[in-house]
């Protein structure tokens, strides 16, 4: 079972960016995380992190007919990104959002989720614990 994890703008510098908000953990820290809990569930998880848009709609497009699906964490994208919620539809790959912060508890903008309109699941305020979810979440429901 092949799972791709992307991240977008500004988690790759988790640690440093509002720590109040997003933790102390670095962006290393949820890579070891990612291979560890890989390792642990017996698939194969491939990680990709972009600032860049058009880079993450390339990333969605490349994985049809790659991987089995998709932990999306679209960061500031969630809340703006049409053509990442029109990627994630047209490859029809069963995907999860992950959010580290509740974003419910945040700014009203914060509330909308067009990425999320194309996922089975979002998991959201659980901390890097989210894409452990995330990835057990995505295992159970591709056996199904």
């Amino acid at each position: 079972m092949k799972i791709l994890v992307l991240n977008g703008p500004n988690l790759n510098m988790l640690g440093i960016r509002e720590p109040n908000i997003y933790g102390k953990n670095s962006f290393a820290d949820l890579l070891a995380l990612l291979e560890q809990t890989a390792k642990e569930e017996g698939v194969e998880v491939t990680q990709y992190q972009s600032n860049h848009e058009g880079a993450l709609v390339d990333a969605i497009q490349a994985a049809y007919g790659k991987f089995d699906g998709i932990v999306i964490n679209p960061g500031a994208y969630t809340h703006t990104s049409v053509a990442i919620l029109d990627a994630l539809k047209a490859v029809s790959l069963p995907a999860v959002e992950v959010h580290i912060s509740d974003v419910d508890a945040r700014e009203p903008f914060r509330q909308i989720s067009y990425a999320g309109m194309a996922c089975v699941k979002t998991i959201k305020g659980q901390g890097l614990a989210g894409y452990c979810q995330a990835i057990r979440f995505l295992k159970e429901y591709l056996k199904k």
